[in-house]
């Protein structure tokens, strides 16, 4: 008894099975181009953006790059230049030092041959 209820349904069933899909197959055809066209443009646009995005973000940062260089640039010359006023300086103490050395130098000979003539 229960079997022959449920037979007379199978038409039923199969014949809104098939409605439903064929309905579904017809809405996804007439929704897809659409959705297609229209997620390509979001993905174009968005590459786009990205692209845009990342050149900006190159820029600063090459911007960022070329200034560090140039101060560290300008600092090393200062340094450079610093060092050299320093050995410069030095090597002019040295000179005078050295003249002074010989000066005493001639002083202590004059005075050791007029210590040398005296005692003859």
């Amino acid at each position: 008894m229960n079997r022959h209820p449920q037979e007379n349904n199978y038409p039923g069933f199969l014949f809104g099975l098939m409605t439903g899909a064929a309905l579904g197959a017809g809405l996804a055809m007439y929704f897809a181009p659409k959705m297609g066209a229209e997620i390509r443009k979001r993905v174009t646009n968005t590459a786009k953006d990205l692209g845009e995005t990342a050149s900006d973000y190159y820029d600063q940062v090459s911007s960022r790059v070329g200034d560090a260089v140039e101060d560290l640039t300008n600092r090393g010359q200062r340094a450079r230049d610093a060092a050299a006023d320093v050995v410069v300086r030095g090597a002019h103490e040295v000179a005078r030092g050295a003249n002074e050395v010989a000066r005493s130098a001639h002083e202590v000979e004059r005075f050791a041959e007029g210590a040398k003539a005296g005692k003859r």
